[in-house]
């Protein structure tokens, strides 16, 4: 168990998961964080991340840095995803190692499932068939950063976790048009449409000062703001969105998210998730936070032929509950107080048409979800008005 005085470093702090889990440990009186800004420290790095660590030396690392995007983004910038992932996460992993870190959380997404995995999809169905083409190498970075945690827990004794939410809204979200995931787009979309009705330019300005679309901001002429806002279906009144809408998705609060992350970095352990007897009785000099004495399980820990075949050690973080992309729309314009119209332009791809987890593990450790969908989309448009004051 991390005492109040750990120091826990939570890699991704300015993020909508990471300033989420900062918060979410300060109010439980864990004050001593440490948080970097990309600019402070590049995760990609190999020597900055080690200096950090020299320097720092946390007692738990909470990494929840990532190379992130909607399907645009995911299908223009294939080879960074997989590659910037893959670098932050050998980085950060194998310091925590060298470093002796206790506990370390691991951040995923429920995108490292089949496209076609049986619904609602446990953790036992990863790697079962194909992965949904347009975010493939995101997921395979994923699957790469839980089997790290599982391969290092197995073969070092450590207790790494990691867990794999939702789709995840909330507080500091991304709404930038070009790749941000899809409630947050669809929410700035409807609301700049409803903008142009209004003939409400200061606003517009406002909106794309802080926010610009493809370098085009409030300072722009109002036919050039047509132009690039055009491009990405929003018009006077009229918002088109890709898809047909039928796709259904499951949506967390990142604040909940954030609750259910620190609850496992908390009061879960490796042991507590492959069973404790199977996996204590068989290593040594485990302690009682549930790390292992490295000075007493030198070499292959944990690879114990007596364990048999130990995977899927991760956790689905979600509310086990769905709706259609149609469905989410209207509880955004709901939200917004848009009288327009929103259409779907079928022409365009859908993802996978249906991505809902089976919770079931996470609730038998003890967390269940908070925040629902009706009063989320609610509390995220009420953010994003207060993020443009």
């Amino acid at each position: 168990m991390l005492s109040k005085e750990s120091k826990i470093y939570v890699a991704g702090h300015h993020g909508l998961v990471g300033s989420a889990i900062w918060n979410n440990l300060l109010q439980r009186g864990y004050t001593n964080l440490v948080g970097r800004t990309h600019k402070e420290l590049d995760l990609t790095d190999q020597v900055a991340v080690k200096q950090f660590f020299d320097e720092e030396r946390p007692d738990a690392v909470v990494l929840a840095a990532a190379f992130v995007g909607g399907i645009m983004a995911n299908s223009l910038y294939r080879a960074d995803f997989i590659m910037m992932n893959m670098k932050i996460q050998c980085n950060v992993i194998s310091e925590a190692y060298a470093h002796g870190v206790k506990k370390l959380l691991f951040l995923g997404s429920t995108c490292i499932y089949p496209k076609n995995a049986p619904q609602p999809m446990k953790e036992d169905c990863l790697l079962t068939s194909p992965l949904e083409y347009t975010n493939e190498e995101y997921a395979i970075a994923k699957i790469a950063g839980l089997k790290m945690c599982e391969s290092y827990n197995l073969q070092y004794g450590t207790n790494y976790i990691a867990v794999m939410p939702t789709n995840l809204y909330g507080p500091n979200d991304n709404f930038h048009l070009e790749n941000s995931h899809v409630m947050p787009a669809m929410m700035r979309k409807v609301y700049l449409a409803k903008l142009i009705h209004d003939n409400a330019w200061d606003k517009i300005a406002i909106d794309l000062n802080k926010r610009p679309v493809e370098g085009v901001n409030g300072d722009a002429s109002q036919q050039e703001i047509l132009t690039v806002l055009a491009k990405y279906g929003i018009e006077n009144n009229k918002v088109t969105l890709w898809g047909t809408g039928t796709p259904l998705r499951e949506f967390l609060w990142s604040e909940d998210m954030a609750d259910a992350s620190v609850h496992v970095l908390l009061n879960v352990n490796f042991s507590d998730i492959i069973g404790i007897e199977k996996y204590s009785s068989v290593h040594y000099g485990a302690s009682t936070d549930g790390a292992v004495d490295r000075n007493h399980s030198a070499g292959r820990g944990g690879a114990i032929p007596k364990l048999g075949e130990i995977r899927n050690c991760h956790i689905n973080v979600g509310t086990g509950k769905e709706l259609t992309i149609r469905e989410l729309s209207e509880l955004v314009v709901k939200a917004v107080g848009f009288e327009g119209t929103v259409e779907f332009d079928t022409t365009k791809p859908d993802g996978t048409m249906r991505k809902l987890i089976d919770v079931s593990k996470l609730h038998s450790l003890g967390w269940t979800h908070k925040v629902e969908i009706e009063d989320g989309v609610k509390k995220l448009f009420e953010w994003y008005r207060s993020s443009l004051d």
